[in-house]
C-alpha cells in the first residue's frame, strides 16, 4: 500500500510538471532597442523574403517587430486578408514626414527614422546594428491588468504613447495574384492601433491597462510604442516594450 501511494505521490508530480512546463509562458520585452515596421503585401511578390526576416528579428530580445499590411496592391488580383487603409496611410504619413511622395513593399521602417528596402537582408542588419532606442520603458503584468512605466527624461521633447496590438502567427494560403500558390506564414501581423496618451518629459507616464480589453479576441500579443509627431506626421520613436500573455 505504501509503495503504491509514493508511486501515485511520484506520477502526480512528475504529471504537474509536465503540464506546467507546457503551459506557455508569457512573453515580456522590456529591453528593447529597436523597433523594426515592416510595410508588406500578399500581394507582393517580393515581399516574402522581407516577411521571413522580420519572422527572424521578432526572435530578438531587443527587437519589437511589427507587420503592416498594405491594402494598395489589392487591386492585381488577390485582397490581403490583414491589409487595410490605415496601414497604408500610416506609410505614406512616414513618407511625408522625409518628404518623400514614394511608398513601396516590402519596407522595413526603424525606430521611425531609417527606411530600408526590407528584402535586403545585409542592409536591415546595418540599420538595426546602428539603431538605439534614448527612453527606458517598462511593462509588467499585475493579475488582470499590464502596468506601463516611462520614467521623465527631460532633455527630450513630449511623445504620444501608442498600443499595437498584433497577432504572432498567421498561416495563408494564397490563391491569386503575384503569389498565388504559395502557403505563407506571416508573423508580428498588426491589427489595430490606438493613442494611449501623452508621455510627458518633465513628468513621465504612468498607464494600467486592462489586459482582457486591450488585447481583444484574436491577439497574441501587444506593444507600446513612444513616438514623436511633427504637425500630425509620425517621427522617431523614443521607447518601445512588448508583451504576449
Amino acid at each position: 500500500m505504501l509503495l503504491r501511494t509514493l508511486f501515485g505521490l511520484v506520477f502526480g508530480l512528475a504529471s504537474s510538471l509536465v503540464l506546467a512546463s507546457a503551459a506557455p509562458a508569457e512573453t515580456t520585452r522590456n529591453d528593447a532597442k529597436v523597433v523594426v515596421e515592416l510595410f508588406t503585401s500578399q500581394g507582393c511578390a517580393s515581399c516574402p523574403p522581407a516577411d521571413a526576416l522580420l519572422t527572424s528579428l521578432a526572435e530578438r530580445p531587443d527587437v519589437v517587430a511589427l507587420a503592416y499590411h498594405v491594402d494598395y496592391w489589392d487591386y492585381i488580383g488577390w485582397q490581403d486578408t490583414f491589409g487595410h487603409e490605415t496601414f497604408s496611410d500610416r506609410q505614406r504619413a512616414y513618407a511625408k514626414s522625409w518628404g518623400s511622395s514614394r511608398i513601396y513593399t516590402p519596407q522595413m521602417v526603424v525606430n521611425g527614422q531609417k527606411p530600408v528596402v526590407g528584402s535586403r537582408r545585409t542592409e536591415v542588419q546595418g540599420a538595426i546594428s546602428d539603431a538605439q532606442l534614448p527612453l527606458a520603458i517598462e511593462v509588467r503584468r499585475e493579475g488582470d491588468m499590464l502596468k506601463v512605466h516611462v520614467p521623465p527624461d527631460a532633455e527630450l521633447p513630449n511623445a504620444v504613447v501608442w498600443l499595437v496590438t498584433y497577432i504572432d502567427r498567421a498561416d495563408v494560403s494564397i490563391d491569386r495574384g503575384d503569389n498565388a500558390g504559395k502557403a505563407m506564414v506571416y508573423t508580428q501581423v498588426v491589427t489595430g492601433r490606438q493613442i494611449l496618451g501623452m508621455w510627458e518629459a518633465r513628468s513621465g507616464a504612468e498607464l494600467k491597462l486592462p489586459l482582457n480589453e486591450m488585447l481583444g479576441a484574436g491577439n497574441s500579443g501587444l506593444a507600446i510604442l513612444v513616438q514623436l509627431e511633427n504637425k500630425g506626421l509620425p517621427g522617431a520613436i523614443l521607447a518601445a516594450a512588448a508583451y504576449e500573455p
